[in-house]
């Protein structure tokens, strides 16, 4: 995987690229539709990563681009320890 996605707190915006750390940050606490939108948008139009209807979140080589498991939504029915 050649980008990794960062949860920050405090980002002025949804999400940020930054080329220095090869790395899109996330505001923690962003709604998943509009932070699913933003990441697309950062990775086709500004890196011209691939637009493959389907294929999940895709780096410019291709590659995957996973989400942090902080971002990942809680199971329906499932309590906080």
């Amino acid at each position: 995987m050649c980008i990794r996605v960062t949860v920050v707190d405090d980002l002025p915006t949804i999400a940020s690229w930054d080329p220095d750390e090869v790395t899109i940050l996330v505001d923690r606490g962003t709604h998943p539709h509009d932070l699913i939108r933003e990441l697309h948008a950062i990775l086709t139009v500004d890196l011209g990563a691939p637009d493959t209807p389907g294929a999940g979140l895709r780096c410019f080589c291709g590659e995957p681009v996973e989400l942090p498991v902080t971002l990942a939504p809680a199971a329906a029915g499932a309590h906080p320890l």
